[in-house]
């Protein structure tokens, strides 16, 4: 079932969904089953399963020079989905990046996804390769989500890459976006990040998820500004709970974000990392409680490889 169906069926009810990563090759998708487990105690109707980019890494040889070599650590969602869609019984959604791949390569992992009854997409443009400092695009591939969800909106017209395919049979898979509430780090200023959501929306997307963040007025204005701008389809914000000292200076370099003041006083006075996740939750809660009670269409948690903090803010929210 589609996520605009989901909540539309909700009928006002905030909906519980969550985030995880693919295992790691050499993993047991065991692993996954046992993160995800415990959440499945809050019934929710689909599970995001994300997708990074591959890396460059670089390995001497014998001669002494360095050879340059292209390594994925995690491998690809549609196996990934699949998995989960058959042992829980709940909507997987992966996410379809613009870097890596050809345009050639998106279609044959939608036709795949459609073929497995995939119903949900997040489509993204994905991070920059590392350890280079600009997103680039495969030769033709995708250099903009936007275009992606074109080609997405063309799949389900039944529209091939090879226009010679007679009777096609579209596709019918619903669109999600990601939404920056702090805009996107490559995004001069908010209006500029918003014109471009827009276009977006314009294309095709049905609904938005946004980054992380941990001062919900910066939602509320968010959502305020996008309704202004004709930005109608549910905003689904994004929720993570700190769980150790480190994500005070690693988390607002990684995903262009701040943290509240008053977080991070409360946050200074730990003295380690038990306790840091302590606040991380109770931070958590309230952010969440005070989301439910603005209507918002689901709580979407960035869980980032384990699920017990989640587990701890979910247990007193829903």
């Amino acid at each position: 079932m589609k996520i605009t169906e989901y909540i539309e069926n909700a009928n006002g009810k905030t909906l519980f969904s969550f985030e995880v990563l693919p295992p790691l090759k050499g993993e047991n998708v065991r692993v996954l089953f046992d993160h995800i487990d415990p959440l499945m105690e809050f019934k929710p109707p689909f599970i995001d399963v994300t997708y990074h980019r591959e890396e460059y890494v670089y390995k001497k040889r014998e001669n002494g020079f360095l050879e340059r070599k292209t390594v994925r650590k995690r491998p690809g969602t549609v196996g990934i989905c699949s998995a989960i869609q058959n042992h829980y019984k709940v909507d997987a959604v992966p996410h379809i990046i613009c870097g890596g791949f050809t345009k050639e390569e998106t279609e044959n992992a939608l036709i795949d996804l459609n073929f497995l009854g995939i119903d949900n997409l997040m489509l993204l443009q994905g991070d920059v390769r590392k350890p280079e400092r600009r997103f680039t695009p495969e030769p033709d591939g995708h250099a903009y989500a936007s275009d992606l969800i074109e080609q997405v909106v063309d799949l389900n017209h039944g529209k091939y890459l090879d226009e010679e395919i007679e009777n096609a049979m579209p596709s019918d898979f619903c669109i999600g976006v990601a939404g920056y509430p702090e805009k996107h780090e490559s995004a001069p200023n908010l209006e500029t990040d918003l014109k471009f959501l827009k276009k977006k929306v314009e294309a095709g997307a049905d609904y938005i998820v946004t980054q992380m963040f941990f001062d919900n007025q910066k939602y509320f204005d968010y959502v305020k500004t996008c309704r202004e701008k004709n930005i109608n389809v549910p905003i689904i914000p994004g929720i993570k709970p700190i769980t150790n000292l480190k994500q005070t200076t690693l988390l607002p370099q990684m995903f262009n974000i701040d943290l509240p003041e008053a977080l991070t006083k409360e946050l200074e006075k730990c003295k380690d990392n038990g306790a840091a996740q302590k606040v991380g939750v109770e931070w958590a809660i309230q952010q969440s409680k005070d989301l439910i009670q603005f209507g918002v269409p689901s709580l979407h948690y960035y869980s980032m490889g384990t699920s017990t903090s989640v587990y701890l803010v979910a247990k007193n929210v829903f």
